[in-house]
């Protein structure tokens, strides 16, 4: 189309008033070239090249039929991306405004009067096929849409779950009434719901022949049981609805089967290191929950570690707490076989090799597994250096196994040093010998004046006459002490000083001992004068 009056281009916000009829848009543009597709796949495969970005063939030819005509024109082109790739490659000047945008929006809306020989049910039915086709397209080989079965798949798994607990729970409850021992002789549900279905009521189990379903043991108790149950009697009826109930929890177990593999297959197929890393299950619960693979892989390590702990996590910050440390991937096998201790620096590690393995499944080529055995390995030899505490050594790449480091004996032979026992300062021999006879001296000395003290302390005594018995007593308690005395001292300096001590305790005991004796005396004194006086 060829734009004939290019002032009225000018005003944008009025411009949709020049497209409200055929007659007015034909004053506008004109028609220049028009050529048809020949099927619906080159519409459909033009239709994709634009969506793109990029220059179809028959675009191009089209393009150069213009350029040798008009090459001093400008191209309006409603794509930016689209208008440099003609630049550069045709080198024609394209244009791309807001007012190119208002009249590709007209132009659209009178289509079918400025492109004439065109009937309107066949430009509608064309419309609709070329847009079911380019959805279809977009849908097929989108990457982001690959991994739609898969959230699909584990919704569905966990569905199955629930249905089944409520449906095994409500089966074993209605059956109990009847038969109540067998629920704890069988622990298994699929067992305990096929071995109900196949003998019905519980006098059927001493004819019944079980041992398909159970081991001898089991199928021995389940009969003994069954001829001495507690449980009540109940008709036909309604061990029929029993039995059918029994059927659908075995036919849901069978699909619930069918189904995990069908998802196991999917994901090794489309993310088969973060299969390898974390399992099929916490994998596509890992995908379902970030939406898609590709949102998945533009999430940090430390949101992997933390997705489906969404709430703890802000509950954590609103009450500044401790934060979690992991949310979905503590069900993964590497965090489970860890002890309480060591799960949060497993996951911490886990998440981050995850990250990487998640980015390259989504954005890699290459299909094989071998990254995500590779970082498997790197994780579970930190696990086991965490738990052997330091005896082993992570190797550098991962494929290695860690080997145990050489032991080496560096223990020196040490011999103790009494010196360290003295708590005197360390002085030289000369200066210690002076100092040796300088303290017996002194304690000769202080040895004379506390013999001196303790003669006339014993001397100091009043009138009154004693037993004869108790000065016999003190003569010879001095005796023995003037012996003590008299003994000679060591010369070690820490003996000295210890005797020395105990000589001064002994005569400030001494001392004391005769001044309460002169007070005792000086009261009874005391007391006689009174008496005297009173009489």
């Amino acid at each position: 189309l060829q734009v004939l009056n290019e002032k009225k281009l000018q005003e944008v916000d009025s411009l949709w008033k020049e497209f409200e009829t055929p007659e007015k848009a034909n004053k506008i543009v004109k028609l220049k070239h028009f050529e048809k597709f020949q099927d619906t796949t080159e519409a459909l495969a033009a239709s994709t090249a634009l969506v793109e970005g990029k220059l179809s063939k028959n675009l191009k030819k089209i393009l150069k039929k213009i350029v040798a005509k008009d090459a001093h024109e400008q191209l309006a082109v409603a794509d930016a991306k689209l208008g440099g790739v003609i630049k550069d490659k045709l080198n024609l000047s394209c244009i791309h405004s807001p007012m190119v945008t208002e009249l590709m929006r007209g132009i659209r809306s009178q289509i079918e009067g400025l492109i004439t020989g065109l009937p309107s049910r066949e430009m509608a039915a064309m419309c609709l096929g070329l847009a079911h086709s380019l959805s279809r397209y977009k849908l097929k080989f989108s990457p982001d849409k690959v991994d739609t079965m898969i959230i699909q798949a584990i919704s569905l798994l966990d569905d199955l779950d629930k249905e089944l607990n409520n449906y095994i729970m409500r089966c074993r409850e209605w059956y109990g009434w009847h038969f109540p021992e067998l629920g704890k002789i069988i622990t298994d549900n699929l067992t305990y719901c096929k071995c109900v279905r196949k003998v019905g009521d519980r006098s059927n189990f001493a004819s019944s022949d079980v041992s398909d379903i159970l081991p001898e043991e089991i199928e021995e108790d389940v009969k003994a049981a069954a001829e001495i149950s507690m449980g009540t009697e109940v008709s036909e009826e309604d061990i029929n609805n029993i039995i059918h109930l029994c059927d659908q929890v075995i036919e849901i177990s069978e699909y619930r089967a069918q189904l995990y593999d069908y998802l196991k297959n999917r994901m090794m197929a489309i993310a088969p290191n973060l299969t390898v890393m974390v399992g099929e299950l916490v994998g596509a619960r890992l995908i379902a929950h970030a939406g898609s693979l590709l949102n998945l892989a533009k999430h940090p390590a430390s949101t992997v570690q933390l997705l489906g702990a969404e709430k703890a996590l802000f509950r954590a910050l609103k009450t500044k707490r401790d934060t979690p440390k992991f949310g979905l991937i503590y069900h993964a096998s590497l965090v489970g076989q860890t002890n309480t201790k060591n799960k949060g620096k497993i996951s911490r590690m886990l998440a981050a090799k995850t990250a990487l393995t998640i980015r390259y499944d989504a954005l890699g080529e290459n299909t094989s597994a071998e990254m995500g055995a590779e970082n498997r390995l790197k994780v579970e030899t930190r696990l086991r250096l965490l738990e052997e505490r330091g005896i082993r050594r992570i190797s550098g790449t991962g494929k290695a196994l860690a080997k145990a480091d050489k032991y080496q004996n560096k223990s020196e032979v040490k011999v103790f040093d009494p010196s360290g026992d003295s708590t005197l300062p360390v002085v030289s021999k000369k200066r210690k010998i002076q100092e040796v006879e300088e303290q017996d001296t002194e304690v000769a000395v202080k040895a004379k004046k506390f013999k001196a003290e303790t003669k006339e302390g014993t001397a100091v005594e009043n009138d009154e006459p004693v037993k004869k018995k108790k000065k016999k007593k003190d003569k010879e308690k001095q005796a023995e002490e003037e012996e003590v005395l008299n003994e000679e001292l060591p010369t070690s300096p820490t003996v000295e000083a210890t005797c020395v001590a105990l000589l001064f305790h002994y005569a400030l005991f001494m001392t004391t001992l005769v001044y309460l004796q002169n007070t005792e005396k000086k009261k009874k004194k005391k007391k006689k004068v009174r008496n005297e006086d009173e009489d």
